[in-house]
């Protein structure tokens, strides 16, 4: 079963796991309401710091949105029943996963998975196993002969308790929480449990908003730093950034660079404003390359944005950060742009109208390069 067969989730804004999530919930709507009262002009803030913001708002829905389960179920040892609780479907079976184990990577094409197999992990596969776990074998009646079938709460606490850290431990401490991977669960079925199937599978899988991008080579060998390169768009859904689509169709963001900050700095994690400093600088100086020139942002009507790489990330081995182009909703979030910015775009339908010239003859390269701030992290 594909990453988008996790738990019913009816919104991005509210999947699972919602346990631990009210505090940083609460967080980005007080953000929503501040930067919604500058708008209305409710609220009066400087610039830079509606810059922030507009991308606390975003980062945060889309972390909180990579933040799921992968679901899928097991018949018995030798069957596996491809189990979407919210799909009216008839469960398909596939006898070759269920012998997956640590290491094992695989794939399949079909919308019933009826042809999942175990590929090379060097070819596009869509889910990396990390460890299974046999719950039958924990002591206590939870887990025994006619248990109640968990929960998705508790098989949310169940993915905290044993998969992530699994995950660690499979990657020897290198998992980077907002890196390119998320943690998945794998169990098994209600019909499964009912046959006395308590099978955990945890692994690893590529971080969207949706559906199931496959990814190529192990996780164990990659940098973990989440980047796309040069070029990608992220589509826009609600005004925030969603996955990698055509520039010609609608988006949030277009990239246009990635930095690398290894060619900065050596040793333990750096300093935010170090980083901010290097960055800002060389996103600004790959951002002209990419346009043709240093005033196409200005004439555009779009700011440069650009993360950071907190602790955890840095210790994880993640090194590389995108450098990125949008314009902040009349409301909050994005406003959508059709159109690549190396060419004529339109934002929100219309083509921009560059801002009056000051008359210097040399504009600032870029006006409003900002970071985006420390970000909510999942569970």
């Amino acid at each position: 079963m594909s990453p988008s067969d996790r738990a019913p989730e009816p919104e991005p804004s509210s999947r699972l796991p919602k346990r631990g999530m009210p505090s940083r919930t609460g967080s980005v709507r007080r953000v929503y309401d501040t930067v919604r009262g500058v708008f209305t002009g409710d609220t009066a803030l400087p610039a830079p710091t509606l810059r922030w913001g507009l991308l606390l708002v975003a980062a945060g829905a889309v972390i909180a949105a990579l933040v799921t389960l992968f679901v899928t179920g097991f018949e018995t040892d030798k069957k596996l029943e491809a189990h979407n609780p919210g799909s009216p479907s008839a469960p398909v079976v596939d006898r070759e996963f269920g012998t997956a184990v640590k290491g094992d990577c695989l794939s399949w094409s079909k919308p019933d998975h009826s042809d999942l197999v175990k590929v090379r992990c060097e070819s596009k596969h869509m889910f990396e196993v990390a460890a299974d776990v046999d719950m039958s074998k924990y002591p206590g009646k939870e887990f025994g002969p006619g248990s109640r079938f968990p929960d998705s709460l508790r098989l949310t606490e169940l993915k905290e308790e044993h998969c992530v850290p699994a995950v660690q431990q499979y990657l020897g401490g290198k998992f980077d929480p907002r890196g390119r991977y998320i943690v998945g669960l794998m169990y098994p079925s209600p019909d499964g449990w009912q046959h006395g199937d308590r099978t955990l599978r945890c692994g690893l899988q590529y971080a969207a908003s949706a559906g199931t991008p496959p990814s190529v080579g192990s996780a164990a060998e990659h940098d973990q730093s989440k980047v796309y390169g040069p070029g990608v768009c992220l589509g826009i859904n609600q005004n925030l950034p969603t996955d990698p689509v055509d520039c010609a169709q609608a988006h949030a963001v277009e990239i246009v660079s990635t930095i690398d900050l290894s060619q900065r700095f050596q040793g333990g994690p750096p300093a935010k404003e170090e980083q901010d400093k290097f960055v800002e600088e060389e996103c600004a100086r790959t951002a002209a390359d990419y346009l043709g020139g240093p005033d196409v942002v200005r004439n555009k009507t779009l700011t440069l944005f650009f993360d950071y790489l907190d602790a955890r990330s840095w210790l994880a081995g993640s090194r590389k950060l995108d450098c990125m182009i949008g314009k902040g909703a009349d409301r909050e979030g994005f406003a959508p742009i059709t159109g690549s910015a190396r060419g004529d775009i339109l934002i929100d339908g219309q083509a921009p109208v560059p801002p009056p010239n000051t008359g210097r003859s040399t504009p600032t390269p870029l006006p409003g390069a900002a970071p985006l701030p420390p970000q909510p992290q999942p569970r």
